[in-house]
């Protein structure tokens, strides 16, 4: 039997996060690891002969800089690159939009006069509002706490610094965070731009990892929380981690190693052990057994509750709740080797646009079809697909003259129903995702070499993401903020004493961001000094 002060389950990097700046306070670290490589779905491999790609997780800018900057990432050899141009959209009548620094109003001004007089402002709008929100992010949201006491009066202290953040906005801007809470992207977006690529350009973020129309209520904010990022200092910038994705996760496990945090892969947690109401270890599927002080969990918090802990153990109203914990992307996610570079009919040959993140939706109405076809049928027949090519800005991921290519493919049916499975659809949807690329890019499938696949049943088994959800529950209004996951456990608390939530089911949700990780580790610090004092 083994003995820690912290036990984590599941190296993702936010349990990686976690892990490090626990183990920099001077406390016993271990994280256990299900599979055979740290990682969780931020993780690259070889997925084909000599080609290798970040295999779920596929691009940078969510990651926050304090993170990166207190774990010394770029020290442990982290290295980002911006792409040279942000997003290609090709339409099918040969028009498209190429955007990023110097490039995005010139574009639209070919497309529409009034839209490029209209997306400065609305760029800049959704910045400012992004801006003042980053700054809840490395911050718990304000807790629901029935009573009075000295924690009510914590969350209230809480509650009147969050209160003084969003002060920070004008009335008309807290408007605007109003309807992004609340409205659907595609409304907003209707009622601001007259053409379609230019809708699309912003409709997209709303919709990626969402299963829902961009004119589904809240899908506002999915397009809001895309917009929190930054690339290397510059706000609003995609890039890509030299060596994939597995790039970051390994640096953060150095970081987390180098202060003496232990990392155990091919260890899965068959159960967590509860004594008296509190969570005291874990118990591994080898059947070992770690007992620690607090127990961390970066996991679905429908996983955990409905599949870790004794249902005897939770109190029935959290558990039922838990159980309706609504999860399901519509993700479709695919790695192509390719023998060359693709030619768009819309933009022919090599270029910048080729290291963009290709949008493959021409319109919200295509996206709309998507959502409702995939619904009726299983899968979408005129799929949305982003398209990014790491290897036209990072040599290392192909040999020479070939590349590589992320296809993030929406939407699908988390659950196919039925009685049907994805193993059985799994080869025909992946041909048609390639077939759609085709169409954009004449010659696409023929340059394919080799591909790796994974439905949203293969993202449930291989990475614990339910119905293949990236962010660990969705997105939508009851989901978030004070009610991710659950109202009375936006702390990162769980419902037992010594068990916190590190993982992307608490605040701030999905993404490759660290924040969660980073915000659960403060809560344990606190907790830790409270009953321990500081040594």
């Amino acid at each position: 039997m083994n003995e820690t002060d912290v036990v984590i389950i599941g190296a993702g990097h936010n349990g990686l996060t976690c892990a490090a700046y626990l183990a920099m306070a001077g406390l016993r670290v271990k994280v256990v690891e299900r599979r055979k490589v740290v990682g969780g779905a931020a993780v690259t491999e070889e997925f084909h002969p000599g080609f290798r790609n970040s295999v779920a997780a596929y691009t940078v800018s969510l990651l926050n800089p304090q993170v990166i900057a207190d774990l010394k990432l770029a020290q442990h050899g982290l290295k980002i690159v911006e792409r040279r141009a942000q997003n290609f959209l090709p339409a099918p009548d040969g028009s498209h939009l190429l955007t990023g620094e110097g490039r995005t109003l010139p574009s639209v001004a070919r497309l529409s006069a009034r839209d490029a007089e209209t997306i400065t402002t609305f760029s800049r709008d959704l910045e400012t509002i992004a801006d003042v929100l980053r700054q809840l992010v490395l911050r718990a949201p304000p807790n629901l706490i029935e009573g009075f006491g000295l924690d009510a009066l914590r969350e209230s202290i809480n509650a009147f610094g969050t209160a003084g953040i969003l002060r920070k906005l004008s009335l008309e801007q807290t408007r605007d965070l109003l309807d992004l809470f609340t409205r659907s992207a595609g409304e907003m977006l209707d009622e601001r731009f007259e053409n379609d690529l230019v809708k699309a350009l912003f409709g997209f973020d709303a919709i990626v990892g969402n299963y829902a129309s961009p004119y589904a209520p809240g899908s506002a904010y999915v397009m809001l929380h895309h917009a929190f990022g930054e690339v290397n200092g510059k706000k609003g910038v995609w890039g890509h981690a030299i060596g994939g994705m597995g790039a970051i996760t390994q640096a953060m496990a150095r970081a987390a190693r180098q202060h003496g945090a232990e990392i155990e892969v091919n260890a899965a947690v068959r159960e967590v052990i509860v004594e008296n109401g509190r969570a005291v270890g874990v118990l591994l599927d080898n059947g070992e057994t770690i007992r620690a002080k607090y127990v961390a969990a970066n996991v679905n918090p429908k996983l955990l509750y409905t599949r870790l802990i004794d249902s005897g153990a939770l109190p029935p109203e959290f558990l039922a709740r838990m159980k309706r914990w609504r999860n399901g992307s519509g993700t479709f996610r695919m790695n192509v080797a390719l023998s060359r570079l693709p030619s768009f009919t819309a933009l022919p040959g090599e270029g910048d646009h080729l290291t963009a993140g290709i949008i493959l939706a021409p319109s919200l109405a295509y996206m709309d079809r998507a959502f409702t076809d995939a619904r009726a049928h299983g899968w979408s027949r005129e799929p949305v697909i982003e398209m990014l090519m790491p290897s036209t800005l990072d040599d290392s991921l192909a040999p020479g003259g070939a590349h590589v290519a992320s296809l993030f493919c929406q939407h699908v049916a988390p659950d196919l129903g039925g009685g049907r499975s994805w193993d059985a659809h799994r080869e025909e949807v992946a041909d048609l995702m390639i077939a759609t690329v085709d169409k954009y890019a004449p010659g696409f499938a023929q340059s394919v070499l080799g591909r790796q696949i994974l439905s949203p049943l293969d993202l449930e088994r291989e990475f614990g993401l339910l119905g293949g959800d990236i962010f660990h529950g969705a997105l939508t209004l009851n989901q978030l903020f004070s009610a991710r996951p659950m109202l009375g456990h936006a702390d990162y608390r769980g419902p037992l004493k010594g068990l916190y939530h590190c993982g992307s089911g608490a605040h701030p949700g999905g993404g490759v961001t660290g924040a969660p990780g980073h915000n659960a580790a403060q809560v344990i610090l606190r907790d830790h000094r409270a009953l321990f004092g500081r040594r």
